[in-house]
């Protein structure tokens, strides 16, 4: 009997990410992967000490005191004081915002952008699928960091800037993968069932294609950000970043490399900062791939 849009439409995937999906990876997660859960507890300490940054430090991001200029660290400034007397860990913290958003907000931009494409040209195939890729190839083609750099002078300093150019620089390696697994998609028996049922491509992208997507692009997020950090740390210690008078880690350690040898902790702290952050995030993303790819399960 031939089925009706709707009831294709409840024609279910192998393997759905659901709410409930998400607490069961979690929990194993927690169970078979101690260092990716810590890796998240750590994630989770880094959120809340940005997010708490005017509670946890008597100081003020730009407070100066230049009877204090260079001060090492001391009970009064636990990690010392920069060229303005500034306090480093004041800096490190209200810097911390700027380095976790610069971080999620280009990747959740990039993985949008790059699985809507991936998706579009997976599913339609044909001069979609040549245009989609061969702009991916030629984003490809050319060094993050350098291409990251060409559109920061381009475009000129700013948030909003570093913004738009991590998404620019990072959606083409999205949209590979997520055509990859569209194509593997859509010689399901549930995409074919849909197809006969007469339901509208785009329905069958939003309530089928995607949510099977969803592990991939969970992963892809938790990898992409330590990415996404580091390039706007090199942008910032080039000089092409967040500009002052607001503190980034990656300003931070190219304001501290003139005082490498007197001065050794105003680039040893924000580059820990890094240091840590971008492990936590591989370290997750590595024990998500490892629960969530069935495969890797069996083993």
């Amino acid at each position: 009997m031939r089925r009706t849009p709707k009831q294709a439409s409840n024609v279910g995937p192998e393997k759905e990410f659901r709410a409930g999906g998400f607490r069961d990876v979690m929990r194993r997660l927690i169970r078979h992967n101690k260092l990716a859960a810590f890796s998240a507890a750590v994630i989770l300490l880094l959120i809340l000490a940005a997010a708490l940054a005017p509670v946890l430090t008597p100081y003020g991001e730009t407070d100066m005191d230049l009877t204090c200029r260079l001060a090492a660290p001391s009970a009064k400034h636990l990690l010392g004081t920069d060229e303005g007397g500034r306090d480093i860990l004041t800096r490190m913290l209200y810097g911390s915002r700027i380095s976790l958003l610069t971080g999620v907000v280009p990747t959740l931009m990039s993985m949008a952008l790059g699985a809507m494409l991936g998706m579009l040209a997976g599913f339609r195939g044909g001069k979609t699928d040549t245009v989609i890729m061969r702009t991916a190839d030629v984003m490809l083609a050319f060094p993050s960091i350098l291409l990251a750099m060409v559109i920061m002078y381009t475009m000129g300093d700013g948030l909003i800037n570093v913004f738009l150019t991590l998404t620019l620089v990072n959606w083409a390696e999205v949209a590979r993968i997520v055509r990859a697994e569209t194509l593997r998609l859509k010689k399901s028996e549930y995409i074919e069932a849909a197809r006969v049922a007469g339901v509208s491509r785009p329905r069958i992208i939003l309530r089928h294609i995607l949510p099977n997507c969803m592990p991939t692009l969970i992963v892809l997020f938790t990898l992409n950000v330590p990415t996404a950090i580091m390039t706007e740390s090199s942008l910032s210690f080039l000089g092409l970043g967040i500009q002052p008078p607001f503190a980034s880690w990656g300003r931070m350690v190219n304001t501290g490399r003139k005082y490498l040898f007197n001065a050794p902790w105003l680039c040893f702290a924000p580059g820990a900062a890094i240091m840590v952050c971008v492990l936590a995030f591989y370290f997750l993303g590595n024990g998500l791939r490892d629960t969530l790819d069935p495969h890797l399960q069996d083993r």
